[in-house]
């Protein structure tokens, strides 16, 4: 991989006895981030192909096929219903677990099939009862957050599904900011105005750093008058490189090819000027903040994916051991629902597992939760 060809940045002191500066300290640690976060990037770049391949062959099928056992139960239990062996106890367990299983296989897994059982034993129209629910939510919802926000999201709010709820969501605080951004200009003082003044100079130079490493190896390797074939070959790859980190504003791969076509090497970077370097420095940070806010977002999505607690890290090595671990907890899951599926066809042993099943209380805000919080959005 081109990365491999990579060399390292980094400052040495120009003797044995030499103090690298504070500036030449931070260089040295923002490059050593950085490389870490690339090669985390390019982990989950490997990763996901694989992970998502094993989703597809292996997972997959298996959770269909767990699904498919859940229904037969379903419908197992709605041809014991009416058996006399059952008294008002255990036809309440019965029908309890009727509609439980089949609510979340019909909204998880859409087997509308199951909807007229449903129907029967719930006493309701899934249908009616689901766009009750979900109006019911997005009232609620709405009304947390604008007062949360202090924001009006309007009558045309969309509360069908987390995405389309974070999109209008987006839309709105976007107005609103752009609504409040007069009011803010005429607002700042001068030391506000002096210190964006400062900050714009600084982003400047730090561009124009980076502009001047491209310009010198696009001096020494543009490929157009080379007349040797290989060598033009040669040049046109490592052009393609430059392109490519100039583009990105990637300073630490531009640094990295001008060690690898020997235009530089270790000792210039230790007679870089401070001053100089701050800009390399400013360029870096906002680079390395960029790397890890992309290992971020696709650590969260995973995390989403999986119920993980955002709390706990989760890197592509223990993603590949999670989906791993969960094929066989389902391989676990059929040969039990299956064993149950066997047992029950005779009524006399679901009547004993009924005496010591006990319906849960019914404590549960889990929809209006994934509305809220599963597309990541915090506040």
């Amino acid at each position: 991989m081109t990365q491999s060809k990579n060399k390292t940045v980094r400052i040495t002191p120009k003797t044995d006895k030499k103090i690298l500066s504070a500036v030449q300290k931070q260089f040295n640690s923002l490059t050593k981030k950085i490389d870490q976060q690339k090669k985390l990037l390019l982990e989950w770049k490997e990763t996901i192909p694989l992970y998502r391949q094993k989703i597809d062959a292996e997972y997959e099928p298996l959770d269909n096929a767990l699904n498919k056992h859940r229904a037969d139960m379903v419908q197992l239990f709605d041809q014991h219903y009416d058996n006399s062996l059952f008294k008002k106890t255990d036809k309440a367990k019965i029908k309890h677990l009727i509609c439980s299983i089949a609510e979340n296989l019909i909204a998880e897994f859409d087997m509308d099939e199951l909807k007229p059982l449903f129907n029967k034993y719930s006493g309701e129209d899934y249908d009616v009862m689901s766009q009750e629910n979900e109006a019911a939510i997005g009232d609620m919802m709405k009304s947390i957050v604008e007062n949360m926000l202090n924001l009006k999201l309007g009558d045309d709010a969309d509360f069908s599904s987390p995405e389309k709820f974070q999109a209008h969501l987006k839309e709105k605080l976007r107005e609103q900011a752009e609504a409040a951004s007069p009011v803010n200009e005429r607002k700042k003082t001068k030391k506000q105005l002096e210190k964006e003044a400062r900050e714009q100079e600084e982003e400047a130079l730090a561009s124009k750093s980076v502009r001047e490493v491209y310009r010198k190896l696009v001096a020494v390797l543009h490929p157009d008058r080379e007349q040797d074939e290989q060598e033009r070959e040669r040049k046109t790859e490592l052009m393609q490189r430059v392109n490519t980190a100039y583009s990105k504003k990637d300073l630490l791969q531009l640094l990295a090819l001008q060690l690898e076509i020997e235009q530089i090497d270790p000792a210039h970077l230790s007679h870089i000027a401070d001053n100089r370097l701050k800009h390399f420095n400013k360029i870096l940070k906002e680079q390395l903040a960029e790397l890890e806010q992309e290992n971020h977002q696709i650590e969260a999505m995973f995390k989403m994916d999986l119920q993980q607690p955002f709390y706990v890290s989760l890197s592509p090595k223990r993603l590949m051991t999670i989906v791993t671990e969960d094929i066989q907890t389902v391989q676990e899951e059929i040969a039990a629902a299956q064993k149950e599926l066997d047992e029950f066809q005779n009524p006399t042993a679901l009547k004993a597992w009924l005496k010591s099943y006990k319906i849960p209380k019914n404590t549960d805000l889990d929809d209006f939760d994934d509305l809220l919080f599963g597309s990541g959005m915090m506040f």
